[in-house]
């Protein structure tokens, strides 16, 4: 049996979870290789005091130990610039301790897992103003690459034309509000590693993993200190 550790903190959401071959955390998204979740939806960031606390509960109270994981899958951004620093830095110090390996998981197709219609889905997350980090999936299938977008009544205009959508992230509210289309599905919702699962065990399944040393969370845009 598989035992992966996904560690999610693009967002004010501080989340972990066990993925395992026998999963059977009971969620909403028909994800199957959760074996359990920790996450903390709170409005500030405090993942440097929280995640390492919450690592060691999940594993606590499943009765293993850090030695007992075939590898660690962190979310990879883009998102918040500190929330992904901390993950990240964690998952490497704790694949290299272990010598285990570390999987990298796109944050806005684990957040478009939170789709359970068959409608096409657009994942956004806020990045401040009008702007937002987003990518278009349909089904498992990612058909437009992530991109920062400066909303306006025109944003994802070929996608609206041809039916029903579903929005999802936290930078939903304001796009909502700017274009005013009932039709569509609005889910404000932030990352959880529970949607990391299936993905991480797939990687992991596949050996698709990335260098310990050398990898670097993507920010998509260049960090600039307020």
């Amino acid at each position: 049996m598989a035992l992966i550790l996904c560690v999610e903190t693009s967002s004010t959401n501080c989340s972990v979870a066990l993925a395992s071959d026998n999963g059977g955390f009971d969620n909403e998204y028909g994800i199957v290789h959760c074996l359990d979740l920790i996450e903390d939806n709170s409005d500030g960031y405090s993942h440097g005091e929280r995640l390492h606390i919450y690592i060691n509960e999940i594993l606590t109270r499943n009765n293993i130990t850090a030695n007992d994981l075939d590898g660690i899958a962190v979310s990879e951004g883009p998102g918040s610039y500190t929330g992904l620093r901390i993950g990240v830095a964690t998952v490497k110090g704790l694949c290299y301790a272990l010598s285990i390996p570390m999987m990298a998981v796109s944050t806005l197709e684990s957040l478009s897992k939170q789709n359970t219609s068959s409608n096409v889905s657009i994942a956004m997350l806020d990045a401040r103003r009008m702007e937002v980090y987003a990518a278009v999936f349909k089904g498992a299938e990612q058909i437009e690459p992530v991109s920062a977008v400066i909303l306006d009544q025109e944003s994802f205009s070929r996608f609206r034309e041809s039916g029903t959508l579903t929005f999802i992230g936290t930078g939903i509210t304001k796009f909502e509000e700017l274009i005013k289309e009932e039709q569509h599905t609005y889910t404000t919702s932030n990352p959880t590693a529970l949607t990391m699962c299936d993905l991480a065990m797939e990687k992991y399944k596949k050996s698709d993993t990335v260098d310990v040393a050398y990898f670097e969370p993507f920010y998509l845009k260049e960090f600039k200190a307020g």
